[in-house]
């Protein structure tokens, strides 16, 4: 013992610790990077709603959560409705007559909500000037 109190510590090799030896270099494997975020489109399963993504593209996407084969539509083939029962915003291709709701299952009539707008204003062009003499 010393005059601390304390009893005099002796280390041997057993309780150093010994470095670890260098780990061997794995080979490293380059990835391709992932797409950008501008080149993933996404959309919604019809059948199970989950959150889908797809190239751009693509006009049929499958599910990986319940297998459904989705159709494709572009935002210009694309008509919303809320459903008549539970307002939820129902998306159909344009020409359908009627959506099922998705979440209650009522049958909705599309109506005038069918009706494209004239074609000046789906390709964005103003419309003619007025001719007027001041």
């Amino acid at each position: 013992m010393s005059a601390t109190g304390e009893k005099p510590t002796m280390e041997t090799e057993e309780q150093q610790v010994d470095e670890a030896p260098p780990q061997e270099t794995q080979p490293v494997v380059s990835q391709p990077p992932p797409p950008p975020i501008s080149e993933i489109a996404q959309m919604v399963c019809g059948s199970c709603r989950r959150l889908l993504t797809y190239p751009p593209g693509a006009k049929h996407v499958q599910c990986s959560c319940c297998q459904t084969v989705n159709f494709v539509l572009e935002a210009h083939q694309v008509g919303q409705v809320k459903c008549d029962s539970c307002t939820t915003l129902l998306m159909y291709p344009y020409g359908a007559p009627s959506v099922r709701c998705s979440s209650c299952s009522f049958v909705t009539e599309v109506k005038d909500h069918n009706m494209r707008p004239p074609w000046s204003v789906q390709q964005g062009q103003p419309t003619a000037p007025s001719n007027s003499v001041h």
